[in-house]
């Protein structure tokens, strides 16, 4: 019976008709993106930052070099050539000229005009108070995800209720302020009741000024930053290889609103950047803020720094907000002719030592103590075919990590890109997140190479390889190890019809089962993708194979289908659904899943089931608009889902994901 549904479905999604949806950012975004990029928390951090921008999208007339900056997918080269287009023509008329900025790649051109728009020439000053009250925007956003189900932690062991909910609000001005309050609430937690007795378990408020004369930009509340190239200080968007590259070669300083509903990666206190003259910019700032915490015991010293925000039970309540951390430090940022050199330092000091333990012999040179620093020098240089940029940082570990960065574009249809890293296994920085494939700023050497090629017309072929080598002992790996990862991918873009076609290869070495030697952990992974467009609907139906090789062999599989409809202006519904079967949790695999705003969806399937979702959204007028999303999950090799206080005692799970923004 099942299996009829999962044709009937097919058939429907691909029958489906008379339709278009907006722009799919998320998935072209998604697109880009590799395994590990999934499943970092980063990436939904990264997906709110692109979410925000949709929302509060950049005008390319006026838009300055620090307003570019703030679209990670761009490189320094196509900011560059962006801003001397602009000046050169005195502006974008629509942004279809965005296709005769040359180092645009079609993706790129594509993801761009999701985040700007093409407004009036000139420069404004900053507006008067009655100009912003005004002209001013607010927005007010609800969301809420309402499980069909009952997991363990919700009859024994949760302080709250299964629901998730959140609320934001947010008052902007062009691009000169910025004004928010956001409140979230994960499922589990309590509200308005133990201590939350303030309602939400996480509140926060962010105030963001720009362009206030020598002022460029002034951040109270919580905030993010990016300095250099992340070696000492990046808690702003952490994205995939193949879009970390654009956000390397801007090697440039950035001071983002902290909106996310996430619990973690931010700054708290405040920010600013003064530009000193033309060519010569200084940022300081200072931040204070409560942190989650494991604690040693026996001496009540740090064990682990907790980043998932989640405080459902007792246990995680206790770990709630008990510790403290304070960083203050500061930028000198120059730029002359296209070479730029920054300066970046700061100090981290911890409420009680960090002691993560030396039992284990990959955690010997791990950061301990209740204070720490870190110091770095960033570099670079950008001409019409050439950037080269790179960061050297050392800090109280006396140890040196170092990235450097050459991109070449010899033609208009050929992109070279090449970047060496080495962090030494002695070096840590707390606030520091850059290029790695490791994920960590230590204990890695490596190159990587790539290269995008534009055969044809509509044609791109990209292909990347990345070695990595590992000196010192890693978790689960007893010795020095190696790694590499490899990918093809060839796309044709059309005006109805799309084909995408990727194949990866990732070797990693891991203990073997005795823990006598290094065995090869090889995973092959396939994707065919077949895209079609109509004025007002279209039709994605996609093929993916996974196939692991360590201690035993694994193969998977899925098909899914995902199709658009647009009715009525203000009106669009999405349909998805798919079949996965996959030998264990080695050959999952990864498919895209559109979702309401701020709410990334790229889930991971194994064993065999269907998955099949629909997603509505409606905008009345101007003002108002209300999305719905309902998503069913049935396994077929199971009669559970999960386990511990997360254990769902049924085969199927459906959620329903119910959104409201007002804008006035």
């Amino acid at each position: 019976m099942k299996k009829l549904l999962v044709l009937a479905l097919f058939l429907a999604l691909s029958l489906c008709t008379q339709a278009q949806e907006h722009p799919d950012w998320q998935r072209l975004f998604a697109e880009l993106s590799t395994q590990e990029d999934l499943e970092s928390a980063s990436w939904q951090d990264t997906y709110e930052v692109l979410s925000d921008l949709e929302e509060h999208p950049i005008d390319i007339n006026t838009a300055s070099r620090e307003d570019l900056e703030r679209i990670p997918f761009l490189t320094a080269q196509q900011i560059e050539d962006l801003l001397a287009y602009v000046y050169q023509y005195h502006g974008m008329r629509s942004l279809a000229e965005l296709r005769l900025v040359k180092s645009l790649d079609a993706t790129r051109c594509k993801l761009l005009c999701c985040f700007v728009y093409a407004g009036a020439m000139g420069q404004k000053g900053f507006p008067t108070l009655a100009s912003i009250a005004r002209n001013g925007k607010s927005t007010l956003l609800a969301t809420a995800k309402v499980p069909f189900y009952e997991r363990q932690g919700d009859r024994e062991g949760y302080l709250g209720y299964r629901y998730r909910h959140s609320v934001r609000y947010d008052f902007s001005m062009g691009n000169y302020v910025r004004l928010g309050l956001t409140g979230a609430q994960d499922a589990g937690e309590p509200f308005f009741a133990g201590k939350n007795k303030a309602g939400y378990d996480f509140y926060s408020f962010y105030l963001v000024l720009r362009r206030l004369g020598p002022l460029k930009a002034l951040a109270v509340g919580r905030y993010k930053l990016k300095f250099g190239l992340g070696l000492v200080m990046n808690n702003d968007v952490g994205i995939g290889k193949l879009t970390m590259l654009g956000q390397l070669s801007q090697s440039t300083n950035t001071i983002r609103p902290y909106t996310s509903r996430m619990e973690a990666g931010y700054m708290q206190g405040a920010a600013a950047t003064v530009s000193l003259s033309k060519a010569i910019d200084v940022s300081a700032f200072v931040s204070y803020r409560k942190i989650d915490a494991t604690l040693n015991r026996d001496t009540g010293t740090i064990a682990t720094i907790l980043t998932t925000g989640l405080h459902r039970t007792e246990s995680e309540m206790a770990r709630r907000r008990n510790a403290s951390e304070t960083v203050a430090g500061g930028n000198v940022h120059a730029t002359w002719h296209g070479l730029h050199v920054g300066l970046t330092g700061l100090a981290v000091s911890l409420s009680r030592p960090l002691d993560p333990g030396m039992t284990q012999r990959y955690r010997r040179y791990y950061p301990r103590g209740d204070h720490f620093y870190n110091v770095s020098i960033d570099y670079g240089y950008t001409s019409s075919r050439f950037s080269l940029s790179g960061e050297t940082a050392t800090g109280d570990s006396h140890a040196v990590a170092t990235l450097n960065m050459l991109v070449w574009q010899p033609t208009e249809a050929l992109h070279l890109v090449a970047v060496q890293r080495f962090y030494s296994y002695k070096y840590y920085a707390l606030m520091g997140r850059s290029f790695s494939a490791g994920g960590h700023l230590s204990n890695e050497s490596g190159l990587y190479v790539g290269v995008t090629w534009l055969p044809a017309y509509r044609w791109q072929v990209q292909a990347c390889s990345d070695y990595a080598y590992f000196a010192w002992p890693k978790f689960g790996v007893d010795e020095a190890s190696h790694a590499s990862d490899n990918m093809l991918t060839v796309t044709y873009g059309g005006q109805k019809m799309g084909v995408a076609a990727r194949y990866r290869l990732v070797l990693k070495q891991k203990n073997n089962k005795q823990h006598t030697a290094l065995a090869d952990d090889v995973t092959h992974r396939g994707r065919l993708q077949l895209s079609w467009k109509e004025e007002t609907w279209n039709v994605r139906v996609q093929g993916d194979v996974a196939y692991n090789d360590f201690k035993q062999r694994s193969w998977g599989w899925m098909a899914s289908a995902t199709a658009s409809w647009q009715p009525l202006k203000g009106l669009s519904m999405t349909g998805m659904g798919g079949y996965f079967s996959t030998d264990d949790y080695a050959s999952r695999i990864y498919v895209y899943e559109r979702g309401p705003l701020y709410a990334f969806s790229f889930p991971a399937f194994y064993g065999r089931g269907i998955r099949y979702a629909l997603l509505l959204r409606a905008d009345v007028g101007a003002h108002v608009m209300l999305s719905a999303k309902v998503g069913t999950t049935d396994y077929f090799d199971r009669d559970h889902i999960s386990s511990g206080l997360q254990r769902i005692d049924r085969s199927s799970m459906t959620d329903m994901e119910l959104q409201l923004r007002l804008k006035f």
